[in-house]
């Protein structure tokens, strides 16, 4: 059998098919009660069960980008609450109980699959490139009794496909904004942002920001200052899960500049290789073919959701 490992370049240009700065030092005990609300709508405090812990499931699938689901797993395993006892109980659900192959290769045994899995009061969806109609299904009936449904990078496009996005704002990794504007016109996609809520509906930026994301999660049911030694006890020093709107990802809201670049993600390409398009005189080059195909469709829209 050929080993398939998927690197994160295929499954950030699978977005097409689907349809950081350095943390800044920071002195954790000496965080402001500021929160993370900038980036909300709706989005206050979650009450934690009385007796219990919360269950979390994360929904993979094939191409299932590690970090996207161990950064968050990472962060609601370390969590506790106010009394110190263990305040998330953490499981994967997939489609069928057999392996599944993650980015890089890693392997990973689902806890359940959608036909037996507990309710979860969060529901994790990490950028994949195996998700189906069954793992659409089960979020969406999942969802209307969770407390939160949240994807990571482009894992919006899963959540997308869901119809839980719709008319929502959102976010997803940098690369992916246009994508998702393009194949999702009635999603306000927030450019710039580690993470949006918006009600029980919540989507983070790519990769390490589902660490931020979670530790929101952290701070929406058991307060800031569990949230605050949570990230301190991980040696995380990110400060985006306080303003999710600030300065760590002001960078992305830009259009890559410099060198040639994929006219839809912005992912840097060989002009000598590269796909193109002409277009009122004008050349454009493609990462892949899904993406010209997106730009061939609809040139003048391209242009302008790339420009915001």
């Amino acid at each position: 059998m050929v080993r398939r490992n998927f690197t994160r370049r295929e499954l950030l240009q699978g977005s097409a098919a689907l349809g950081c700065l350095a943390a800044v030092p920071l002195s954790l005990g000496a965080v402001s009660k500021q929160s993370a609300t900038k980036a909300s709508a709706g989005a206050g405090p979650l009450t934690p069960p009385a007796n219990g812990t919360i269950p979390v499931a994360f929904a993979i699938s094939e191409g299932a980008v590690v970090i996207d689901f161990c950064g968050p797993w990472e962060v609601l395993q370390d969590a506790g609450s106010r009394d110190g006892k263990r305040g998330f109980d953490l499981y994967t659900v997939a489609e069928k109980m057999a392996p599944v192959e993650s980015s890089g290769g890693l392997k990973i045994l689902p806890n359940y699959t959608f036909e037996n899995a507990p309710r979860p009061k969060v529901i994790v969806i990490p950028a994949q490139s195996g998700a189906t109609e069954a793992m659409y299904r089960w979020i969406r009936e999942s969802s209307k009794t969770a407390d939160l449904t949240m994807s990571v990078c482009t894992g919006a496009f899963v959540l997308a496909k869901t119809g839980l996005l719709s008319g929502k704002s959102a976010t997803t990794h940098h690369y992916a904004y246009t994508d998702l504007a393009m194949q999702f016109p009635d999603i306000h996609v927030k450019r710039g942002y580690r993470f949006v809520e918006e009600g029980n509906i919540a989507t983070a930026g790519g990769l390490t920001s589902g660490m931020d994301l979670a530790l929101r999660v952290v701070e929406r049911y058991f307060g800031h200052d569990q949230a605050v030694e949570t990230a301190l006890n991980m040696e995380y020093q990110g400060q985006g899960w306080i303003d999710a709107t600030g300065a760590s990802n002001a960078i992305y809201a830009e259009q890559a500049h410099g060198g040639l670049v994929c006219e839809i993600c912005g992912m840097a390409v060989d002009e000598k290789d590269a796909l193109h398009s002409e277009y009122k005189g004008h050349t454009y080059y493609f990462c892949n073919k899904g993406h010209k195909a997106t730009f061939d469709a609809a040139p003048e829209k391209a242009l302008q959701m790339a420009a915001k």
